[in-house]
């Protein structure tokens, strides 16, 4: 289905997870991307980011506050998987699978290492500001590329994550699958609080994370959200059109 000039997944969450898990261990490096409107007005406004998510192996959209707009205008959205709905659906499946995760401070990735203590994690947080020190940011490609992991978790926020795992897929070394999921670890390592069931259903789980950290999230959802919408607005018929643009 393609939405604002991006192809999404239309698979419901059981079948993406069958999916993934179903990969062959060693398989050649993939990875996964998960835009919300936040991602969707930086790529209106940054077509060279782009190719980036085209060349995902999945796009699965992940705004339920959008696509309840979209109804609203007597469209239908996408189906709606967000980072944190997959994430908690694929830990419990892993067993004993080498995960890697890229990005978490050290005390929030012990706490996910105690909730999960059968996987085998293995760590590297990089420093912030990863795209301005070119050192870091190779190294971190590296450690994908010699960790040999069955599932890589960028953990890094947007847009370094895909850029990151871009990187990786264009280096061609790394086996495996890579999530591009943000803060998603941090609600199952117990360090964040995901909003109450009726918020999520209902497409408010942004005011809740909008109350907990608005200095953090205030652009994004007062601002870039908003400009989605308007975007949206302007071309009502444009939600399945064509390839990519």
């Amino acid at each position: 289905m393609n939405f604002l000039g991006r192809s999404f997944n239309e698979e419901p969450l059981a079948q993406v997870c069958a999916g993934l898990l179903a990969r062959a261990e060693g398989e050649a490096f993939a990875y996964v991307v998960t835009p919300n409107a936040d991602h969707l007005d930086r790529l209106h406004r940054n077509p060279a980011l782009r190719p980036i998510y085209d060349e995902a192996l999945l796009r699965l959209f992940d705004s339920r506050f959008l696509a309840h707009f979209v109804r609203l205008l007597g469209q239908e959205p996408p189906p709606v998987i967000t980072g944190a709905d997959l994430i908690a659906a694929l830990l419990p499946e892993l067993g004993a699978s080498r995960v890697a995760v890229v990005g978490m401070q050290p005390a929030a990735f012990a706490m996910l290492q105690q909730r999960f203590p059968l996987i085998g994690f293995i760590h590297h947080n990089p420093p912030m500001n990863l795209l301005a020190k070119p050192e870091a940011f190779a190294e971190a490609a590296h450690f994908v590329a010699m960790a040999k992991a069955r599932f890589t978790f960028f953990a890094l926020g947007s847009p370094v994550q895909e850029l990151l795992a871009h990187e990786v897929l264009r280096q061609g070394q790394a086996a495996g699958l890579g999530l591009c999921i943000g803060a998603a670890l941090e609600f199952q390592a117990g360090t964040r609080r995901r909003a109450p069931f009726w918020m999520q259903r209902a497409g408010l789980e942004w005011l809740h994370r909008l109350a907990a950290e608005p200095r953090r999230l205030g652009s994004r959802y007062l601002l870039r959200a908003p400009r989605v919408m308007v975007l949206l607005l302007a071309r009502p018929s444009g939600f399945r059109a064509g390839s990519n643009q």
